[in-house]
């Protein structure tokens, strides 16, 4: 059901500006009404899951008609990191290793240059930014979300490789996003169904979990995805996207990062079902997230941007913390969102072919990774 209410013009005004720092989902393989109007009403992009996709064509289309009918920079996202989280698969797309397999090469160049590979099949579509690479370590062989998504154990090469792929989108004119900052690489609960914790110290997450986000950060990189995690040691009780101590403290001050903070969906069960929307859209721009992900229901969509409304307007969440993540937004729009554009035709040619050359899965099938 499509919901609406009455605004007056300063409030919609309000509505929008707010709105403006959303990325949401929608179902289907055509815009439906309540996405339109969402966009209509300002809302700053949108993600596209399997469920949107049939084929190459079909999704470039979509997005092509999303953003002419924005009529203004609209920001498309996608995950496509390769191995088994990719939305877009099958030809003319590269089905590339799972990044633990790139990972073992230790091979800087050829992780750069899958980056490329990525950026340009996911631009080739529409697409302004990946959420690509996971920056986790893979130090817990009994992850259920990571594993295998993860360059390494050694958290030095997950910096190096994680690094070398941001750069590699970056330079194909993608915007990168780390993922999941603090670190989602030991938990033993995926925080798609569960809230994970971890009570690591201080001293070991600075050793581990925190190396690959430091280098990330200076290397002066596009975004930063949070964690629905728990971290004991940095704020007991309270997931890594609402806590002022990690994204403030520790990732703005700490490490200098200054791009834009993402937040992982909101709809996820680590946070649904243990705290409101309203509550982690609130908590979270005031610990300095500047971007939320709500991925599924249109009402929610709108609790949560209602939600920051009420809380500028009461003046809980300030005005300038507001223009402050509009302006991180703005800068990421002006690095990488593009307007409509038919770039379909790059998929297939000579230097398609050449950044995927020795980057397919079929490369790597049955190779013996201490060879690799």
């Amino acid at each position: 059901m499509l919901i609406t209410q009455p605004y007056n013009p300063r409030s919609m005004s309000l509505f929008r500006e707010c709105a403006s720092l959303f990325v949401i989902g929608f179902p289907g393989t055509v815009p439906d009404r309540e996405v339109l109007q969402l966009i209509d009403e300002g809302v700053g992009g949108v993600i596209l899951f399997k469920r949107n996709v049939e084929s190459a064509a079909q999704v470039a289309q979509l997005v092509r008609s999303l953003k002419a009918h924005a009529a203004r920079p609209l920001l498309a996202s996608i995950d496509q990191e390769g191995g088994r989280v990719a939305r877009l698969r099958g030809a003319p797309f590269t089905s590339l290793p799972p990044m633990r397999q790139l990972g073992l090469t230790g091979d800087a160049a050829l992780v750069e240059r899958a980056g490329r590979l990525l950026a340009l099949e996911v631009r080739a579509l529409g697409f302004d930014v990946d959420f690509a690479p996971v920056l986790d370590v893979d130090t817990n062989p009994a992850n259920p979300v990571i594993g295998d998504r993860s360059f390494h154990r050694d958290p030095a090469e997950v910096a190096r490789l994680g690094v070398a792929l941001a750069r590699g989108l970056e330079a194909g004119g993608v915007g990168s996003c780390a993922k999941h900052f603090p670190g989602h690489g030991d938990t033993s609960q995926d925080s798609h169904l569960q809230l994970p914790s971890l009570p690591h110290a201080l001293e070991r997450l600075r050793r581990v979990e925190l190396l690959p986000f430091a280098a990330y950060a200076k290397a002066g990189l596009a975004s930063v995805m949070t964690a629905h995690v728990i971290f004991d040691a940095l704020d007991p009780g309270v997931p890594a996207t609402m806590s002022t101590p990690v994204m403030d403290g520790l990732l703005r001050k700490e490490l200098g990062f200054q791009g834009v903070v993402v937040s992982d969906d909101l709809e996820m069960k680590a946070i649904s079902e243990h705290f409101s929307v309203e509550r982690a859209v609130v908590d979270g721009v005031i610990a300095g997230v500047d971007c939320f992900l709500v991925c599924h229901h249109p009402g929610v969509q709108r609790r949560a941007i209602g939600a920051l409304v009420a809380a500028v307007e009461s003046g809980r969440v300030s005005r300038a913390r507001l223009d402050e993540a509009k302006a991180r937004m703005a800068a990421l729009a002006r690095r990488f969102v593009h307007g409509p554009e038919d770039l379909l035709g790059t998929l297939g040619t000579p230097a398609h072919a050449a950044l995927a050359q020795g980057l397919s899965l079929d490369t790597f099938v049955g190779r013996d990774p201490t060879e690799v």
